[in-house]
């Protein structure tokens, strides 16, 4: 499966990267965040290489989900889609957007895909461990390498994002008394904890699950953790919340190798 949510991902990059370099056109979602055309196109093709691959898993996409299409996961296992995570990014010509796709199995990410079309880059995790993935210009792997979090020492290094950080996430790396902290979009922040290029990202403030679950799955592959406020693993699927959407997600804070 993990080869199929690669060479989907992979495809997908080819068209965003041919919008990224021609200029979107962006419109505006009912929930106000931007959509382009890159977002869709990237979307029906991942979709297609899923329905061929797994007619009889359900996919959760973001930009269907907005469109009104949401199927029934009860509790089986499902999989979530950002076709592009950091839309904003992509606008302004940034290359912290990502692809993500991830297989959900009893409220936890067991696998999943992270690729930077711009940055050349992919992450995968699965039981198999977790991979860094360099990719040529014409949408091929080139290269693996296996990644782990690492075992920090003194020094915590915080990453975060440069859109939503804000004084709980102040307030959070005062207590920790970390002063290091790097900025970087999309769900790449979760990739430099599990690579060891970061030891924690705390989220203050509401993401979906398909923000999140694929670099969710690559970093508990490399043997890091994502945790609610309370301690308690981060889980997926949820629905029916009293006090909000579904598939939203509370704060929480990922660690790498040190977990505090």
């Amino acid at each position: 499966m993990i080869e199929l949510f690669e060479r989907a991902a992979l495809a997908a990059g080819r068209d965003i990267m041919d919008v990224f370099h021609n200029g979107p056109t962006v419109r505006t979602k009912s929930d106000a965040s931007p959509v382009t055309e890159a977002d869709e196109r990237a979307e029906a093709i991942i979709l297609a290489a899923l329905s061929a691959g797994f007619p009889t898993i359900p996919v959760i996409a973001e930009e269907a989900v907005a469109a009104g299409h949401m199927p029934e996961t009860y509790d089986q296992p499902f999989i979530l889609v950002d076709p592009l995570d950091g839309t904003k990014e992509f606008i302004r010509k940034s290359q912290d957007f990502t692809v993500n796709i991830a297989l959900i199995e009893k409220g936890v990410p067991v696998m999943g895909v992270v690729y930077a079309p711009a940055r050349g880059t992919a992450y995968l995790g699965s039981a198999n461990g977790a991979y860094r993935i360099e990719v040529d210009a014409a949408f091929q792997p080139v290269s693996r390498r296996p990644i782990h979090v690492r075992q920090t020492g003194e020094t915590v290094i915080a990453v975060a994002s440069r859109a939503h950080a804000g004084p709980e996430t102040e307030a959070f790396l005062a207590q920790k008394a970390i002063t290091d902290t790097r900025s970087v979009g999309s769900s790449l922040k979760f990739c430099l904890l599990a690579e060891g290029e970061a030891d924690v990202y705390p989220r203050f403030g509401r993401t979906m699950e398909w923000d999140t679950a694929a670099g969710d799955a690559v970093l508990r592959a490399a043997g890091g953790m994502t945790v609610n406020l309370d301690g308690t693993p981060l889980l997926y699927g949820k629905r029916n919340q009293d006090h909000d959407s579904d598939f939203a997600n509370p704060s929480f804070v990922a660690w790498g190798g040190r977990r505090e």
